[in-house]
């Protein structure tokens, strides 16, 4: 079932999903089950919902629709 709303991550919550990611790549088996057990706290619909919110995200940025958001006290 699929949630209406995103539940919060916190930053070691965000850095563990990143490795856990790199770690169970799009050919490992179950690998949402295996992202969520590695992150704790989260369902593997969470982490898919999680990853898919990135990946539609990072398509807009490149895409121009929204502003590259460069790093306080850089001009781009």
């Amino acid at each position: 079932m699929a949630s209406n709303f995103r539940t919060s991550w916190t930053h070691m919550q965000n850095k563990t999903f990143e490795k856990a990611l790199a770690k169970y790549d799009q050919d490992t088996p179950d690998r949402w089950h295996n992202v969520a057990k590695a992150v704790g706290g989260k369902s593997a619909e969470e982490v898919k919902l999680h990853y898919d919110v990135l990946v539609k995200d990072l398509k807009d940025i490149e895409s121009g629709r929204y502003p590259y958001p460069y790093p306080s006290g850089s001009s781009g």
